[in-house]
């Protein structure tokens, strides 16, 4: 459980990067950041294999860079839904995404070694 916690809190954190490193994305508060980290998951985790599964085609031929836009449109879902957290267009939804992935790519990996351990 502390596990999940301490991830949440620091993609919550990335998300604030994301808004820090790029003028398309902004984040009002660290609570809007963590509310927005919370939708993100549960549309990656609920509504970005439904997309994935029905582009499949798309993505095969674009050699999975269709996967891309899949991540951007979630992203910018979000940014939809949620009041503090804007997203400008589709170009910014794409750039924030893909450095949202990274850092959550490190995120990943940190909290598995610093887990790991115990």
């Amino acid at each position: 459980m502390l596990k999940l916690v301490v991830r949440w809190l620091l993609l919550a954190a990335a998300l604030l990067l994301v808004a820090y490193l790029y003028p398309g994305v902004t984040v009002a508060s660290f609570g809007a950041a963590m509310i927005a980290a919370l939708v993100l998951g549960l549309l990656n985790t609920v509504v970005r294999p439904l997309l994935v599964l029905l582009t499949l085609p798309v993505t095969l031929i674009t050699l999975g860079l269709f996967l891309f836009v899949i991540n951007a449109l979630m992203f910018w879902a979000a940014a939809g839904v949620l009041d503090g957290f804007n997203v400008t267009g589709f170009g910014a939804a794409l750039i924030g995404s893909l450095i949202y992935s990274l850092c959550g790519m490190v995120i990943d990996v940190a909290v598995e070694r610093l887990f790991a351990r115990e």
